[in-house]
C-alpha cells in the first residue's frame, strides 16, 4: 500500500474528491478566523494545525502531479469535534449521552490517528535511504494498535522500521492511559443506562393507560388485582407504569409476571419528554396513585396535584383519575382550566370514601361492607364441606356492578317488568338505567323508577352480577329466540336481526363499548332536595324548639351541646347539613367524671388512637353525614371521641360548626374510658387510628384497632354492640 504516487489529477478521481473537501475546509477555516476573537490563539489550536498538515498537500499534488499521503491521517482528529454538533443539532441532551459520545470519540480519533502514522513511517522505511519499507495496509494498521492498546499483543503484525518501533513505544505509554481510562468509564456508562428507559411502543389498534404517582408492590399489586381480574370482560389494554424510581426486585417479580399486559419505564409525568415517551396523549386515561400511609396528606396531594397540572398542560383532553387524601384538596383541581368531570376525570378522595362508608354504617349497619364488595373484584370456589351460609355469603361477595346496553326485546317495558325479566329468566339484578332528558342532552341514573318511565332503544342497565359474560344475556337476550330457554346459560347470540345499539349519550372518551363494563365510579343522582342559597345559616321554616329530654345532669358547660329544647335548627349555607355557631374545642371536652354522669344512650363512640403529630384523617368527613339535613335535629345521633385532644385540636377547626359533638380525653384501650361514655349503650362504635403503620412490618399497621375491639368485646355487658373496625 504505497504511501506515493504518480498519477495526472484529471484522471484520479479519489484525488479530486479529496480535494473537494479540501477546499470546503479550507472556506470553513477562514470563517473559523474571520469569526475568532483572538487571532493568535486560533493560529495555535489544534484543529489549526490539522488543516495546516491536510490542506496544503491536495493543492502541491496537483501542480507536481504526484500524491503522498504524508500527514492527512491528522483529519482524524476532527471526530473529536462530532459531540459539538451533535449537541448542536439537539441530538445528544444529556448529560451521561454527551460523555458517552465525547469517550468514544477520543479512543476512535487517537486510534485512527496513530494508525495513520505507523502506516506512513512503516511504508516509508526509515530515512535517509528509507531502503527498508515495510508494506501494511492502513486496516493492519489499524488492528496492530487496537492488539497493542489492550495489552494483547499477538504478535502476527510488528513494526520493522526503527522509527515505527520508536513511536510504537511512545504510543502505548499514551494509548495504554487512554484505553485504561476511557474505556472502564465507556462501560460504566454504558452499563448504567436506565433499564427501563426506551419508549412505549403502541401496538396498531391496541390501547393503553397510565398509571402513575406512589408506585410501590402493594400499590401495583392491589391495582392489577383487580384491572386484570379474569371477571373483567376481555379488553386489549395495557397497563404502563411510570415511576422515577426502578422498581425493586419484588415489584419487578411482579411485572415479569404480567409481561403480556403491563411495561414499566422510568421517568416522571412531570417531564414532558416522559410523557412522550409513554405516548400519554393517546392513552385512554391517566390514574394518579396516592400513599395512603404519607406523613403528610396535604403534601401528598400536593405533588399528585402538581402532577396532574403536568399531564394537562402536555395533553389537555387527556382524561385523569387522581387519588386525593384530603377532602379540601379536591378545590385545588378545579382551578386548572382544562379539568372537567364531563371529559371522565375523576377525583377519589379516600379519606371521604373510607370515612364517608363508616359513617353510612353507623346509620345502617353493614352497608360499608356489601358496598366493598360490590367494588371490589373477587372469585369465589363454593365447597360441600363449607357451611351453606359461608357458600352464600361468598357468592355475594363475587358480585360486581356493571353495565350493559338492554336489547331491543326491553323496550316498551317499565323498570318493574324488566326487572322482573331480569332476575327470572337471566339471573340478573336489574337495579338502575341511565335515563336521556327530552332534549337528550344530559343523562341521569335512575335508581329504580317508577313504572311510569318506560325502556326506549338504548338503554343502559346498571346491574349487579358474578361477571361481565353473564351481563351479555341482557344484551343477547331476543324475545322470539329465548322465550322458552329455561337455561339462562343457553341465552346466547342469535341470528336474527338485533339492530346494534348507538349511543344517545355522548361518551366520555371515545366510542362506547357495547360489551359490558365494570362499574367504577355512580354518576350523581339527580333528585329534589332542599336547597338554600343564602350565605348565612338558616333556620327549618317551623322550627321553634325541639322537645325531648335532656341527657341527664352533667356540667354547666356542657349543657348546651346535649339540651334540646333550647336548641334551634340551623343548616350550613348549602342546607344540607346541620350546623351550629362555632365552639371552642374546650367546651366539649368532658372529664371521666363528667362522661360518667351523663346518660349516654343511642350515640357514636368513635375510639380515636393518634399521637400529637399524627397525620390528619379528616373527621369532618366522618360526622358530616351524621349531621345530613334529611334527619331531624332529634333523630342526630351524638357523637363522642375518645382520644388524644391534641391531636383533636387540630381536627376541631372542621368539626366546631357540627353539633352534637363530646370530647373524652382518654385512650380508647382504658376500659374505665370506655364504661365513662357508656359504650355499651351505643348504637355504633367506629375505631379509627390516624398513626402511621411502621413501614418494617405493613401487617402491624391494624394493630390498635384490633386490640380496641378484642378489648370491648371481652368487656361484659348485660347487651352486645356492634363494632366498626377500620
Amino acid at each position: 500500500d504505497k504511501v506515493e504516487t504518480c498519477h495526472s489529477w484529471s484522471t484520479n478521481t479519489t484525488q479530486q474528491i479529496d480535494l473537494a473537501l479540501n477546499i470546503f475546509f479550507m472556506v470553513y477555516f477562514f470563517i473559523r478566523f474571520i469569526a475568532a476573537s483572538d487571532k493568535l490563539w486560533f493560529m495555535l489550536e489544534l484543529y489549526s494545525f490539522v488543516d495546516y498538515f491536510t490542506i496544503p498537500p491536495s493543492f502541491i499534488s496537483i501542480y507536481l502531479g504526484r500524491t503522498w499521503i504524508g500527514l492527512r491521517f491528522l483529519r482524524a482528529l476532527r471526530l473529536m469535534s462530532v459531540p459539538d454538533i451533535l449537541q448542536y443539532l439537539n441530538v445528544l441532551k444529556t448529560s451521561s449521552s454527551i460523555r458517552l459520545a465525547q469517550l468514544v470519540s477520543i479512543v476512535i480519533s487517537v486510534w485512527l490517528t496513530a494508525a495513520g502514522i505507523i502506516h506512513l513511517l512503516e511504508n516509508s522505511g526509515d530515512p535517509l535511504s528509507f531502503s527498508n519499507p515495510h508494506e501494511l495496509t492502513y486496516w493492519e494498521c489499524v488492528y496492530f494498535l487496537i492488539v497493542t492498546m489492550s495489552t494483547v499483543g499477538y504478535g502476527d503484525i510488528y513494526c520493522e522500521t526503527s522509527l515505527g518501533r520508536g513511536f510504537i513505544v511512545l504510543f502505548i505509554l499514551v494509548g495504554l492511559a487512554v484505553f485504561a481510562s476511557c474505556i472502564p468509564e465507556i462501560i460504566d456508562l454504558v452499563g448504567t443506562r436506565p433499564k427501563y428507559g426506551g419508549e412505549y411502543r403502541q401496538e396498531h389498534g391496541k390501547r393503553h393507560i397510565v398509571v402513575c404517582g406512589h408506585i410501590n408492590y402493594d400499590s401495583v399489586s392491589y391495582f392489577l388485582k383487580d384491572f386484570l381480574h379474569e371477571d373483567r370482560e376481555d379488553v386489549d389494554v395495557e397497563v404502563v407504569f411510570l415511576h422515577r424510581k426502578p422498581p425493586d426486585l419484588e415489584l419487578e417479580g411482579l411485572f415479569k409476571r404480567h409481561f403480556t399486559t403491563v411495561e414499566f419505564f422510568q421517568g416522571t409525568v412531570m417531564n414532558p419528554v416522559d410523557l412522550q415517551r409513554v405516548k400519554v396523549q393517546q392513552a385512554d386515561a391517566c390514574l394518579v396513585l396516592a400513599n395512603k400511609y404519607c406523613q403528610d396528606p396535604d403534601a401528598e396531594d400536593a405533588a399528585n396535584i402538581m402532577r396532574v397540572i403536568s399531564i394537562k398542560n402536555f395533553s389537555d383532553d387527556i382524561r385523569v383519575i387522581i387519588q386525593l387524601m384530603q377532602y379540601h384538596n379536591k378545590a385545588y383541581l378545579l382551578n386548572i382550566p382544562s379539568w372537567n368531570w364531563k371529559n371522565g376525570d375523576d377525583v377519589i378522595c379516600l379519606a371521604e370514601l373510607k370515612l364517608g362508608f363508616i359513617a353510612q354504617s353507623c346509620l345502617a349497619p353493614g352497608f360499608s361492607t356489601m358496598v366493598a364488595n360490590l367494588f371490589a373484584m373477587r372469585s369465589y370456589k363454593t365447597s360441600p364441606d363449607t357451611p351453606k351460609w359461608q357458600n352464600d355469603y361468598l357468592c355475594g361477595t363475587g358480585m360486581e356492578m356493571y353495565t350493559e346496553t338492554l336489547s331491543t326485546s326491553f323496550v316498551g317495558m317499565s323498570f318493574p317488568q324488566a326487572a322482573e325479566l331480569c332476575f327470572v329468566k337471566l339471573k340478573l339484578l336489574l337495579l338502575a338505567i341511565e335515563v336521556i332528558n327530552d332534549d337528550g342532552s344530559d343523562s341521569k341514573i335512575s335508581i329504580n323508577p317508577k313504572s311510569q318511565t318506560k325502556l326506549t332503544p338504548d338503554t343502559q342497565g346498571f346491574f349487579i352480577a358474578q361477571s361481565a359474560d353473564e351481563v351479555k344475556r341482557v344484551w343477547y337476550y331476543c324475545k322470539n329466540c329465548h322465550e322458552d330457554v329455561r337455561d339462562e346459560k343457553q341465552i346466547k347470540k342469535c341470528k336474527c336481526k338485533n339492530p346494534p345499539a348507538i349511543s344517545v349519550v355522548p361518551p366520555r372518551n371515545g366510542n362506547r363499548q357495547k360489551s359490558p363494563g365494570k362499574v367504577n365510579s355512580m354518576s350523581s343522582i339527580t333528585s329534589p332536595g332542599r336547597k338554600h342559597y343564602h350565605g348565612r345559616p338558616t333556620g327549618r321554616g317551623s322550627a321553634g324548639s325541639v322537645s325531648e329530654r335532656p341527657f341527664g345532669m352533667m356540667a354547666e358547660d356542657q349543657g348546651k351541646d346535649f339540651d334540646f329544647e333550647r336548641t334551634e335548627m340551623k343548616y350550613d349555607s348549602t342546607g344540607m347539613f346541620h350546623w351550629c355557631p362555632a365552639r371552642s374545642i374546650e367546651d366539649c371536652i368532658l372529664d371521666r367524671n363528667q362522661a360518667a354522669m351523663t346518660v349516654l344512650n343511642g350515640h357514636v363512640v368513635l375510639c380515636l388512637f393518634a399521637d400529637k403529630d399524627s397525620p390528619l384523617i379528616g373527621l369532618r368527613n366522618l360526622v358530616m353525614p351524621l349531621r345530613a339535613s334529611n334527619f331531624h335535629y332529634h333523630e342526630l345521633k351524638h357523637v363522642v371521641i375518645v382520644g388524644n385532644v391534641d391531636y383533636l385540636r387540630r381536627e376541631w377547626k372542621m368539626l366546631q360548626n357540627l353539633p352534637k359533638i363530646s370530647i373524652l380525653s382518654g385512650t380508647p384501650l382504658s376500659r374505665a374510658d370506655l364504661r365513662a361514655v357508656n359504650i355499651n349503650l351505643c348504637d355504633m362504635c367506629v375505631i379509627l387510628s390516624a398513626k402511621i403503620p411502621s413501614s418494617e412490618d405493613p401487617t402491624l399497621a391494624d394493630k390498635e384497632a384490633i386490640l380496641a375491639s378484642l378489648n370491648i368485646k371481652a368487656m361484659t355487658f348485660d347487651d352486645t354492640i356492634g363494632v366498626l373496625t377500620q
